[in-house]
This record gives structure tokens, C-alpha cells and sequence, in this order.
């Protein structure tokens, strides 16, 4: 059964089990863990009402959570952990999809990125893009890499995001990254996504 847990700065992660969650904890350990929706709303229940807002912005509008809109507040501490629980199920689906699928590629927890805050200008090593070892945009990383670059389908396939969530993710993610996608088709007219060297 998936086990939730999020950190103290509202990161969320579905792990397969509690025993993954054991072997995956943080040096500032998780601040709730739940596999239940009963301890999910006995670990947050001394949540200040605004620190659920904070939660669900975090994960409003990025993948695969791109049709939920950010809220400036909920009425009401029930309703916003009942909203927060079904929607995080999405990410013990993408986990059960990616344990199912055949794939070359470890599979790393399914996770709920944490929105990025304006700040001052990056310097240049801060600029240089990065990705955790085993995560959706290293193994895609990975594949555009590729001599020949990577398919659409194939990276549909790998992470089970649908054609525009890649769109979006070479167009927004990696291009806020300063990483030079390149995108052509190929003579059969599948869309192939190259690193530009």
C-alpha cells in the first residue's frame, strides 16, 4: 500500500511502502507520514489552516498535477485535507504505472515538485542544470542524450506523462535551465527530442 510523506518544506513523496520510506528518509526526517487518510488527518491536524494552502500550492499546476489551481485559502481544516489526500492519490498512481512498466531506467518515488519562489539572479554555478540520480528528468536527460535523441513515445512511455506534459517540460523546464533543446521529426513523423551540444 503507498505510503505519503512531506517534508517540512511541503515536498510530497509516494513510496511503495513504509519499509521504502525507511530506507529513503532525509537527514531532517519527514514531517508526516500516512498510508491512510485517517493518519494523514491525524498528522496534519495541528497544522496552522494556512500551511494547507502552502501544500496545495505547491503542487498546483505542475505535472501531473497541471489542472489544479493554487487557492488563497481553504474554509476549513477537513475540506483541505480531504482536497489534499485524493489528490496526491495521483501520485501513488504514476508510482504503481511505473512499477508496472518494463523500463531500463530505475524508478525513482513519484514526487510532488516543490514550486520554485522568484529570487535574485542565479550566478553561473548556481545556473548549471542539475537532476537527482534516478528521477523522471535524469532518465529523459539521459535519453535525449542519445546519439540519435529521444521519441516522444518512448519518453511518453518511460515516465507516463502524456505529449504535453513533454512539450511543457522541454519548452518550460529545460529551457529555464538554459538546456538548448532541439526538436525535428523523423522520416516516419515521430517527434525526436535532442540535447543541443
Amino acid at each position: 500500500m503507498p505510503t505519503f510523506t512531506i517534508t517540512a518544506d511541503n515536498n510530497i513523496t509516494a513510496f511503495e511502502s513504509e519499509a521504502r520510506v525507511l530506507a529513503n528518509t532525509p537527514p531532517d526526517g519527514f514531517e508526516v507520514i500516512a498510508t491512510t487518510k485517517k493518519e494523514f488527518d491525524k498528522a496534519t491536524a495541528n497544522w496552522p489552516i494556512a500551511r494547507y494552502a502552502e501544500v496545495w500550492n505547491s503542487f498546483a499546476g505542475v505535472p501531473p498535477f497541471g489542472e489544479i489551481q493554487p487557492v488563497k485559502k481553504f474554509t476549513d481544516r477537513k475540506t483541505a485535507a480531504t482536497r489534499i489526500w485524493k489528490t496526491i492519490q495521483v501520485l501513488a498512481e504514476d508510482l504503481l504505472r511505473g512499477n508496472i512498466r518494463d523500463t531500463e531506467a530505475p524508478h525513482a518515488p513519484a514526487l510532488a515538485p516543490k514550486k520554485a519562489k522568484p529570487s535574485k539572479q542565479a550566478t553561473a554555478k548556481e545556473a548549471a542544470p542539475t537532476a537527482r540520480e534516478g528521477s523522471k528528468k535524469a532518465i529523459v536527460l539521459k535519453m535525449m542524450a542519445r546519439k540519435g535523441g529521444a521519441i516522444l513515445t518512448d519518453i511518453m512511455a518511460t515516465t507516463g506523462w502524456q505529449a504535453h506534459t513533454v512539450r511543457g517540460f522541454m519548452a518550460g523546464t529545460l529551457k529555464k535551465a538554459g538546456m538548448a533543446v532541439e526538436s525535428s521529426k523523423s522520416e516516419a513523423g515521430e517527434r525526436i527530442y535532442r540535447l543541443a551540444k
